[in-house]
């Protein structure tokens, strides 16, 4: 077994879509963890490795790390890159890179899922009619909320963010937008005038718990948040009291503080639309990750420059 193991080139933590792994990383050793196995693979499999391909879900420490000493490059199958340790990787020389752009318009497309989900009460109008009890159109049933002349607030501008507001312009709405190095009276506007936030930006230690208790009893009372980026920028049992006392109209999820487990006082709230961790996921977006992300690895393997260098 140890022989085996120190033969391995590349560990991709778990299964991705094909042709990915099969083509471009053809004519090396490549092998594939099992889903939520990394915890007992991961030490196993690092010793050998040259090349590292996880996903957001497993985090890549400063231990894992120490493990791995022919580790070249960790080719993150996302965009995001807080599942890894950047600083501990610049230490040991390892390159890391991400898979940006290629997920910009299905993520940016279920946020806009998600929020018109919220603000038109899907959730609840699916219930009423798979209970059987539905009874027919009646005039004040489930009111929603119109998004023509409300205001958009976009914490976060960069690809994905962008994308969103260039959607929000089909709907008549106007934008209001936020990005890093904005002072912080742009953040106040952005929570007293916006109908609805939708969160954008990257997990850093200035965006962790942006979203609390404070900063969400100064959005206006009956707005709407949308959260498809990084579920630790939303404190979620504020998040659930804020829904639940009625000051927040509504809420949709695609990531969690804690991923996978979810706040237990959101679920039963009507007003909150829950998803797993969706928003890359089409056929065609997944793919193009997990090819951008082997195409990296096999591009350091090669003494090559990566495209998408981040540390």
């Amino acid at each position: 077994m140890r022989g085996n193991l120190f033969r391995v080139r590349v560990f991709v933590s778990q299964p991705l879509p094909e042709p990915s792994t099969t083509e471009i990383l053809a004519g090396h050793e490549v092998v594939v963890g099992r889903p939520g196995a990394w915890d007992e693979e991961a030490p196993l499999h690092l010793p050998g490795a040259d090349a590292l391909v996880p996903t957001p879900r497993e985090k890549v420490t400063e231990a894992l790390l120490a493990l791995a000493p022919r580790l070249k490059v960790v080719a993150n199958c996302a965009v995001g890159t807080d599942n890894v340790d950047l600083e501990a990787c610049r230490r040991r020389g390892v390159v890391v890179t991400n898979t940006p752009g290629v997920l910009t318009d299905a993520t940016a497309d279920l946020a806009w899922l998600l929020l018109l989900a919220v603000t038109r009460r899907f959730r609840e109008g699916d219930a009423a009619i798979r209970s059987g009890e539905w009874t027919g159109w009646k005039p004040l049933e489930l009111l929603g909320t119109s998004l023509s002349g409300k205001t958009l607030g976009v914490y976060g501008m960069g690809r994905i963010g962008t994308a969103v507001a260039r959607r929000a312009e089909a709907f008549g709405m106007r934008v209001l937008g936020v990005v890093e190095g904005d002072p912080p009276e742009a953040f106040e506007r952005l929570l007293a005038e916006s109908d609805v936030v939708t969160i954008h930006a990257p997990l850093t230690p200035q965006t962790h718990g942006r979203f609390g208790a404070a900063e969400l009893s100064r959005m206006k009372p009956g707005a709407f948040l949308v959260n498809t980026a990084r579920g630790p920028i939303v404190d979620e049992a504020a998040l659930a009291a804020a829904l639940a006392s009625g000051h927040l109209g509504g809420a949709g999820l695609d990531v969690f503080e804690r991923e996978p487990a979810v706040n237990p006082a959101l679920l039963p709230l009507p007003n909150v639309v829950l998803l797993p961790h969706l928003g890359s996921a089409t056929r065609e977006t997944r793919l193009a990750m997990a090819r951008t992300a082997c195409e990296e690895a096999a591009r350091v393997l090669r003494g090559e420059e990566p495209r998408n260098r981040v540390a």
